[in-house]
């Protein structure tokens, strides 16, 4: 069975990928099993900070090594928290921390239109051609949370394909039209032509 690293330590996103990237029989590797390597994500974009992980981990393991970079833009606040989302309330900040000032930003204003990205880059240690997607979710940001599943923002945000806040649907769901599951499909159907 053919290994790859997720260089993230988030272990509900971990789990995102695995759903979907298990089914080609792929094994998946934590970064937290590897040698670890910190990496400044300081690119200007999602994608520039997954190619810059996935890159650092695939030399240092000598495996192919999977990034994700993701984010959620408010169109209310011109796009941020975007980059910071993980941050946005500090560098310590916990994710009921960011929501609270999500809210607080957004208090007393109608337009509440955001959208989740997600930029993923698959890294060979051999430097041979590496593999990339995106995927993007559109939806409104709520006034309150909502739901108890999910992580990040996903009770503060709401997704009219599904009908509900990403934190009340189930696991499935969210994955059928997440920004992620949608990058992930689309990674996955490139796999199928070049696998690992």
């Amino acid at each position: 069975m053919k290994k790859l690293i997720i260089a993230s330590n988030n272990a509900k996103k971990r789990q995102e990928i695995t759903v979907i990237l298990g089914e080609l029989g792929i094994e998946i590797v934590a970064a937290d099993a590897t040698a670890f390597v910190h990496v400044e994500e300081d690119a200007d974009s999602f994608s520039g900070n997954a190619r810059k992980k996935a890159e650092a981990f695939a030399h240092a393991n000598n495996l192919p090594a999977l990034a994700d970079d993701s984010g959620l833009c408010v169109d209310a606040l011109n796009g941020a928290p975007g980059l910071y989302s993980a941050r946005f309330a500090g560098e310590s900040a916990s994710d009921a921390d960011n929501n609270a000032k999500l809210l607080q930003l957004l208090d007393g204003k109608d337009h509440r239109r955001a959208h989740f990205t997600c930029a993923l880059h698959l890294a060979y240690p051999d430097n041979t051609q590496p593999l990339s997607s995106e995927g993007q979710v559109d939806g409104e940001i709520l006034k309150q949370a909502v739901g108890d599943s999910g992580f990040g923002y996903d009770p503060l945000f709401f997704c009219p394909e599904l009908g509900k806040a990403f934190a009340s649907a189930s696991p499935e769901e969210k994955a059928s039209v997440s920004h992620r599951g949608r990058a992930l499909r689309s990674l996955a159907e490139q796999l199928k032509n070049k696998p690992l």
